[in-house]
C-alpha cells in the first residue's frame, strides 16, 4: 500500500471512529446538555455533503468513512433533541405545592 493511501486510511478511521466514545457516552448516561446542538447539524451535514462528494467521485473510502460518520452524527443529533425535549417537558411541568401531596 503507498504511504499516502496509508495516510488517508489512518486519516479516515480516526476521524470517522472519534465520534464513538461521544456516542457511547450518551448511551450510557443519557445526558447530552454539555453538547452542541448546532455543531451536530453542521457536522452531521457536512458528512452527507462528503458523502456526495465521494459519490459524484467514485471515491467509495469517502462515501464509506463519511457515510458512517454521518449515521454517527445522526444518532448523536437525534439523541440530543429527544433528550432535550424530554428535559423541557419536566421542566415545564408545573410542581405540585406540598399541602396537596398525597400522604
Amino acid at each position: 500500500m503507498i504511504p499516502t493511501s496509508l495516510l488517508g486510511f489512518a486519516a479516515a478511521f480516526l476521524t470517522t471512529f472519534a465520534l464513538v466514545p461521544q456516542a457511547l457516552r450518551i448511551l450510557r448516561t443519557r445526558d447530552t446538555r454539555a453538547i452542541s446542538l448546532g455543531m451536530y447539524v453542521m457536522s452531521s451535514l457536512g458528512a452527507f455533503l462528503w458523502v456526495l462528494y465521494g459519490w459524484i467521485l467514485n471515491a467509495w473510502p469517502i462515501v464509506i468513512a463519511n457515510s458512517i460518520a454521518f449515521l454517527l452524527l445522526l444518532f448523536i443529533l437525534m439523541m440530543k433533541i429527544r433528550l432535550e425535549s424530554r428535559l423541557r417537558e419536566k421542566s415545564l411541568s408545573i410542581p405540585v405545592p406540598p399541602f396537596l401531596k398525597k400522604r
